[in-house]
């Protein structure tokens, strides 16, 4: 990866992490590592998802009673731990999801230029 594309990434919150484990997962249970090649393809590279961001997140989760953790088989035929959104889990990405999109309006009112301004 260039320079250039490492400075065109962009770091994640920690709630905003939450959000996107919970909707990518909402396709369907997936490990780890096909949990953060999603979020980056999803995001057009944008966003890189590391490990120890990663782990700490589902570890959270799983406490929460947001998703569940089985044990599987990979595709590459390893040994891996499935992740599968709950009932409470899907509750709760419908509740962050209305948190995100409020959050999202209120910087856009802030960065667009507009009758505001005037303050």
């Amino acid at each position: 990866m260039s320079t250039r594309e490492q400075n065109e990434r962009i770091e994640l919150l920690q709630g905003t992490l939450d959000l996107l484990i919970l909707r990518t997962l909402q396709r369907g249970p997936l490990h780890g590592h096909a949990i953060a090649k999603a979020i980056e393809f999803r995001s057009d590279e944008v966003l890189q998802v590391e490990q120890g961001s990663l782990y700490p997140a589902l570890h959270r989760l799983i406490r929460r009673r947001w998703i569940s953790a089985e044990d599987g088989t990979s595709e590459n035929n390893r040994r891996a731990k499935f992740y599968a959104l709950t009932a409470k889990g899907r509750r709760q990405l419908t509740v962050e999801a209305g948190k995100w999109d409020k959050l999202a309006r209120a910087i856009a009112q802030i960065l667009s230029p507009g009758e505001q301004e005037e303050v």
